[in-house]
């Protein structure tokens, strides 16, 4: 044995002496040659700390050995000692400032990691003055370039930013990250990391405070696959999220669906191409409307590394995804998105723009186009010189949650909240939440809810009420005007409006709707039936109302009812009775036109003799202004 040994010892030695004769070092010392070259072989077997050893040693033979120095550098960065690396890439340029070019290039990159950004910057451009530098080096350089001056500027001029730590309800001395709350904020869903594992947990608010997280559902999570990185409605309803390596799958990373069933979740399905693919696709992000679905791919045709993609639902099932393009995706990596309720502001993650270094977070508005505009870094401190990821907004736009490990917390990464400064805030959201009851006996009711955009006379929002308690939740964006129908088979359907133009409040709206049954005398105040002062004539905002009356007769074929007029006091009496009578008529008409028999129909007048509030104010007399529908015969 001993034998053997000493022959390798011989063998290696004249190795080691014949390379150190046909090349030449920056050293004439054959124990540092020697370590270095043992240090090489080490590093090509990816014993990573038996190569350190070696490398110390060489350089304690004679420390301005550059090559040393130079291979000891790439190690540390290697091995994500970036103070380490930094210091001995400054050794070799003072050394010998000509030994390597690629030395500034990697001087810069470490330097960013740790902040050292004007260091970066003279480097990178002694860098840049080389000639020759391969197309894909010189792109990184000025990339790497760019941050640094993004950088410097930034740190300049902070923004404000004040992370709390959510607490010992959310987090724990596990991973704690990508948090997603519902529109009222009644809901957070999370990922925490156990033993590798990742799976969904959720904190529930009661009187204002998070109250200790619970285990999703079993539906959901797995012992065997990790499930993160998802995407709630606003209602709570149904949760988007990424599944790897399931057994029915598509590739690697796949998007799944699952509803919220009472207390508990349905079971998950696949979402199936064209979303889903052989390839990864992963963090989806669902619009205020459900019917649009951001998320990140690797996919063909995108513009490289990660890109977010779009699918818009259709009536055949999500559409074929469209790549963002220029003015978010860059040859980097773009991941994270997160869609806020307003449906025109994107926040996302990218280490292809301007940043501090790593993954900075960006926001990036819909321009009148239709088009994503070119994003903003969110600035500094929010972005750091490490990674930022996983940023959602809460609905009302004030407020944000993330995951550090950077700030003192309950160990590994914690979920923080802050308070986005104004320029980084989205359009404002309102949302109605409401429930659903019988009106007889109280029970809930799962009835269908539409609010549709009054001048587009499109729907914003189509979904059920719950089955268990009758509720409903959506989220409404200032500036239009809306109606709201409640619907359900057996009972009169429900009207309601929303004007947010100029609206500036963030209350939400609350409603208790009580769901008449149809029988002989029960009325409906039709609240999106809209005539302009003094006229008759029906305007366009009052289609949907309309084609909703329509749908309600053709829905219940024997019913007979009566279309009513009313005004308020204002004015003189006969008048406001020939007004109310033509209001009701023109209804009428409306409803004879598209094809109910007038033989179902009736109209009439009643001017200001039936007031349902006070005419003293301007509310009360809006109340008082309306058109109804009443049972006269089933």
């Amino acid at each position: 044995m001993r034998f053997l040994t000493i022959t390798l010892l011989i063998f290696i030695l004249s190795v080691f002496s014949s390379f150190a004769q046909e090349r030449q070092y920056s050293t004439t010392n054959k124990e540092a040659i020697k370590d270095y070259a043992l240090a090489s072989q080490s590093l090509d077997e990816n014993l990573y700390n038996e190569a350190l050893e070696l490398l110390q040693k060489a350089l304690l033979a004679d420390n301005n050995f550059v090559e040393a120095h130079a291979q000891l550098a790439d190690l540390y960065r290697m091995m994500r000692k970036h103070a380490e690396a930094i210091s001995e890439y400054h050794k070799i340029i003072a050394l010998n400032p000509e030994f390597n070019r690629s030395v500034y290039l990697k001087a810069g990159e470490e330097e960013i990691t740790v902040a050292l950004y004007q260091d970066a910057l003279n480097h990178l451009e002694k860098y840049l003055t080389y000639q020759n530098l391969t197309t894909q080096n010189n792109a990184r350089a000025l990339k790497l370039l760019a941050d640094c001056k993004f950088s410097l500027e930034a740190v300049q001029h902070p923004v404000p930013f004040k992370p709390v730590n959510m607490g010992p309800e959310i987090n724990t001395a596990d991973d704690e990250y990508m948090p997603v709350a519902t529109a009222d904020e009644s809901m957070l869903i999370f990922t925490r990391k156990i033993n590798n594992n990742e799976d969904f947990y959720k904190s529930v608010k009661v009187d204002g405070k998070w109250q200790t997280a619970t285990y999703l559902s079993d539906r959901i999570n797995t012992p065997e696959y990790n499930e993160g990185a998802q995407s709630i409605t606003q209602d709570g309803k149904f949760l988007f999220f990424t599944g790897c390596n399931r057994p029915d799958g598509l590739g690697h990373c796949d998007i799944y669906i699952a509803q919220k069933k009472g207390d508990d979740w349905g079971k998950p399905f696949d979402l199936s191409p064209p979303v889903n693919t052989s390839g990864w696709e992963a963090q989806p992000s669902v619009s205020a409307d459900g019917k649009t679905l951001f998320f990140v791919s690797n996919r063909k045709g995108g513009y490289g590394g990660y890109d977010i993609w779009k699918s818009t639902l259709t009536d055949k099932g999500w559409g074929e995804p469209q790549n963002l393009g220029p003015n978010i995706n860059t040859a980097y990596n773009e991941q994270s998105p997160f869609i806020h309720p307003d449906d025109s502001t994107l926040y996302f993650s990218s280490d292809g723009w301007p940043g501090l270094g790593g993954r900075d977070l960006f926001v990036s508005r819909l321009g009148k186009d239709g088009q994503w505009q070119k994003p903003v870094n969110m600035g500094y401190p929010i972005n750091t010189s490490g990674d930022e990821n996983g940023l959602t907004i809460t609905a009302e736009g004030t407020n944000a949650f993330f995951s550090s490990n950077n700030l003192d917390g309950f160990g590994g990464y914690d979920i923080y909240t802050f308070e986005l400064p104004e320029n980084l805030r989205p359009n404002l959201v309102t949302y109605v939440k409401g429930k659903v009851n019988d009106a007889k006996d109280l029970r809930p009711l799962e009835a269908d809810v539409e609010i549709i955009d009054l001048q587009k006379n499109e729907p914003v929002y189509e979904d059920n009420s719950d089955a268990a308690n009758g509720s409903f939740l959506a989220t409404l964006k200032s500036g239009k005007n809306y109606g709201l129908n409640i619907s359900k088979s057996g009972y009169l359907f429900y009207s309601q409006n929303f004007s947010l133009v100029g609206h500036q409040d963030k209350n939400p709206y609350h409603i208790a709707v009580l769901l008449e049954p149809i029988e002989i005398g029960n009325k409906v105040i039709l609240n999106n039936i809209f005539f302009d002062t003094n006229s008759f004539e029906l305007k366009t905002e009052s289609l949907s109302e309309l084609d909703k009356l329509v749908d309600f007769m053709s829905l219940n074929p024997t019913l007979k009812i009566e279309i009513s007029g009313h005004t308020d006091n204002v004015g003189n009496d006969q008048a406001n009775q020939v007004l109310s009578e033509n209001r009701a008529k023109s209804v009428y008409q409306y409803l004879v036109t598209n094809k109910v028999n007038a033989a179902r129909l009736v109209y009439k007048g009643y001017g200001e003799t039936q007031p349902i509030a006070p005419n003293t104010t301007d509310e009360g007399r809006q109340k008082n202004r309306r058109t109804e529908f009443k049972i006269i015969s089933k």
